[in-house]
């Protein structure tokens, strides 16, 4: 599981990255990285892209804290992960210096980044959405490395802050929701657990919504923001005798489901009824298999297996076009940078190199010189007998992106279909009961 928060650096960049740079924290700075920039000199480079920024915002940069649970990782493992989060977060257009912390009891990533793009030189827009893709990416990341996740819906409303304190066990909020849970089943109805809540040392405030405060606690917090099982609807059903609502289960979607595995399902052990539902969903889900096959022309699992293997060729041959084009737009886009800063800043390094007084001349132009003689390196080693010009490199850069997003939808197609097919094969081997042994003959044909 990984924790994010991001907040807007308005004046101390140099400072921001100094302080993650901290060899002492990140391992004598193995665990520093960055791109589209030296970590050395980002806060430079971070300048002279906002300095021909087309709309430059408000920000210097931005920075992002990417916190992971306790044992969890591995260093190297970690910052992979914030590498990989950085780079589709930031589609390889933001310069940015990304370090892995390792001083604390929990491992943790920084990324700081340019909150001007230096491919269109327009400023990063942080806002809810934006946000809420970085808790998604960052959350996908950690189940493909096989971390926990946060269940959708479980912390919602719950900033950094608010988690880091209900794991020292000083959350307000985990502090109400372990009352509530406690008084539940010894109330009659909502108002008594509220009267109950008072005799607890809570304020309670009506309104259109019921907020509590714990002695000492500065502001109220309404019962609906500790999630869907403590809104005041929810809590006098509990009170009632009927589930929470989180653990209802889900209304279908149309799409195939899994069978649910009665004897090793904790809640059909838990609960007669879920047992009861759960029997019946599973002749509905057994069912709409059984159609699923028979309309798609599959009479054996060697068919099955076939189609799901066909399936996954046209899935990675979309993700490596996609990969491919991600990788030649990431070099394109340096390209353009080096390139760009060449130009602009050679008459600064023309005049220092015809100056007279070259250390005078450099006391004035140092940040100049310094990022020009890297452009330089970075063309040199390209090899290049020309430089392209902008504006074919800008117009090679946008075809690249319009072909990006032609192949994005046969790869969620092929995705999607492939995920449908598996959850078919998995119903296909409990209804024939074949175990999952590598060297079953497994092409049984359908009755």
């Amino acid at each position: 599981m990984a924790i994010t928060k991001t907040h807007p650096i308005k004046s101390t960049l140099k400072a921001a990255i100094d302080y993650i740079c901290n060899p002492q924290k990140t391992d004598g700075k193995l665990l520093v990285s960055s791109f589209g920039c030296s970590a050395e000199t980002a806060d430079i480079e971070f300048a002279w892209t906002r300095k021909y920024a087309i709309d430059k915002g408000t920000n210097l940069g931005r920075h992002l804290i990417q916190a992971f649970e306790p044992g969890e990782v591995t260093p190297e493992e970690a910052h992979e992960i914030g590498m990989q989060l950085a780079r589709e977060i930031l589609g390889n257009q933001y310069e940015f210096v990304l370090t892995t912390h390792i001083d604390k009891g929990h491992i943790h990533n920084h990324l700081i980044f340019n909150a001007v793009s230096f491919t269109d030189h327009r400023h990063y827009h942080s806002n809810k959405r934006s946000y809420h893709n970085i808790r998604r990416v960052s959350d996908r990341l950690c189940k493909e490395h096989g971390l926990s996740v946060i269940v959708p819906g479980q912390d919602k409303g719950k900033s950094y802050a608010e988690h880091a304190a209900e794991k020292a066990g000083t959350s307000y909020k985990a502090n109400l929701k372990a009352a509530i849970d406690r008084l539940i089943p010894i109330s009659a109805d909502f108002e008594d657990l509220l009267r109950r809540l008072q005799e607890q040392g809570y304020e309670i405030k009506r309104g259109k919504y019921t907020s509590c405060r714990a002695s000492g606690q500065e502001r109220f917090t309404r019962m609906k923001t500790l999630g869907a099982d403590y809104t005041e609807e929810a809590v006098a059903a509990r009170i009632a005798g009927k589930p929470r609502p989180s653990r209802l289960p889900r209304q279908g979607d149309g799409r195939i489901s899994l069978l649910i595995d009665i004897q090793n399902n904790l809640k059909a052990q838990e609960s007669a009824g879920f047992t009861h539902w759960a029997k019946i969903n599973n002749l509905k889900r057994a069912a709409k298999t059984m159609n699923f096959l028979t309309e798609h022309g599959i009479a054996s699992y060697e068919e099955l297996e076939n189609r799901m293997e066909a399936l996954t060729g046209r899935r990675e041959a979309a993700l490596a076009a996609i990969r491919e084009t991600e990788e030649h737009m990431t070099d394109l886009s340096m390209l353009m940078k080096h390139a760009t800063t060449y130009w602009k800043l050679k008459p600064v390094y023309d005049s220092y190199r015809n100056s007279p007084d070259k250390e005078k001349f450099l006391r004035g132009h140092e940040g100049g010189i310094i990022l020009f003689e890297a452009a330089a390196r970075q063309l040199k080693e390209r090899n290049l007998k020309k430089i392209p010009a902008f504006q074919s490199m800008k117009a090679e850069y946008d075809a690249l992106t319009a072909k990006k997003e032609a192949l994005y939808p046969e790869y969620r197609k092929a995705r999607a279909e492939a995920k449908e097919y598996e959850v078919i094969r998995q119903n296909v081997d409990v209804l024939l009961s074949i175990p999952k042994e590598p060297d079953r003959d497994r092409s049984q044909e359908y009755r």
